[in-house]
């Protein structure tokens, strides 16, 4: 078995061609990545090892690249070994958004980060992007019932449940599918947003990227899994969203979204709904294939952003009475 902080270190030396450095942890994620910092004597870097048996570093610089080229801050990628699984990085700081956002300054970073979003939007190629078609959502719709019912709970679903989540996830999908179709980020949220002086927000964890539903990371950022927000904001500012998205063409007038505010709040709130049963099903995942019980503790505020939307739409009153028996 490869040693990989051995390799790592070698990897690092031959590319920082003798300069004297140190590493320390800068962060982990929900992935098989890991982060971490490069001291040199006039700068820090970022060290990225992602096992290439898990994760495709490829993917990243080639989005990396795609990003910076539309004017969005995310690192510059120095060195390369995609074969390894290792790279080196620019560091965009130790701030991401989850540890500064207040009262005070929400509506500053939030504004900031929708203009990024737009440009994700707009200006970001998508001719080679996976599509996040139907497919793609039911299989994440899946993780609900196999992970979080089934693993987590111990709930395997009967036929009433089966049938109730079959409709549901039909609803969701047609609604996701009926949206314009745009560059998504897919994890556009408060840890992988970092405030930063110039140009923020500093973007990362952007290799997932895919052509996928207008609302997807707007609901992402606004109903995030790890903070949350009054609904009349939330709700204000997703409007201010499909203002900008209208005036920048991303959303087209004549869409239903673009005619009716009403209907563009429904895609959003839908949209919300198969993001959270998805997150539901990967952070009882994480917990208990991986062992990162962490992030159990945020299920609540996940289950809540479900509960508030179920009650209120009709069409989702089986969902509404499923929570309310968890």
């Amino acid at each position: 078995m490869v040693d990989r902080d051995a390799a790592l270190l070698r990897w690092l030396e031959q590319v920082l061609e003798g300069a004297s450095f140190r590493l320390t942890p800068a962060s982990a994620d929900a992935s098989f990545r890991r982060y971490l910092r490069v001291h040199l004597a006039d700068r820090t870097l970022i060290a990225m090892d992602a096992p290439p048996e898990h994760e495709d570093c490829g993917r990243f610089v080639r989005l990396a690249r795609r990003l910076r080229e539309a004017g969005l801050h995310a690192p510059g990628v120095h060195a390369a070994a995609i074969e390894q699984g290792f790279l080196l990085l620019d560091d965009l700081g130790t701030q991401p958004y989850l540890q500064v956002l207040d009262a005070a300054n929400v509506a500053s970073l939030y504004d900031d980060a929708m203009s990024a979003l737009l440009t994700l939007q707009t200006a970001v190629a998508t001719d080679d992007l996976p599509r996040y078609d139907a497919a793609f959502l039911g299989r994440e719709l899946g993780l609900f019932r196999d992970w979080f019912l089934g693993r987590h709970l111990g709930r395997e679903p009967d036929a009433a449940t089966t049938a109730l989540l079959d409709a549901l996830d039909r609803v969701l999908i047609d609604s996701a599918l009926e949206q314009p179709q745009v560059c998504v980020h897919r994890d556009y949220h408060s840890r992988n947003l970092m405030w930063v002086v110039a140009d923020n927000p500093g973007i990362l964890d952007f290799q997932d990227a895919v052509l996928g539903p207008l609302t997807y990371d707007l609901v992402s950022l606004l109903r995030d899994a790890y903070i949350s927000w009054p609904e009349a904001r939330v709700e204000g500012w997703a409007l201010d969203f499909r203002r900008r998205a209208l005036a920048c063409g991303i959303l087209p007038a004549q869409s239903r979204g673009g005619r009716d505010p009403a209907q563009f709040l429904r895609w959003f709130d839908l949209m919300g709904v198969q993001r959270h049963l998805k997150v539901c099903g990967i952070f009882a995942r994480l917990a208990l294939r991986d062992g990162k019980r962490q992030y159990l503790d945020d299920l609540p505020r996940v289950l809540d952003a479900l509960r508030t939307v179920a009650a209120r739409y009709p069409e989702l009153a089986g969902l509404a009475r499923l929570l309310d028996g968890l």
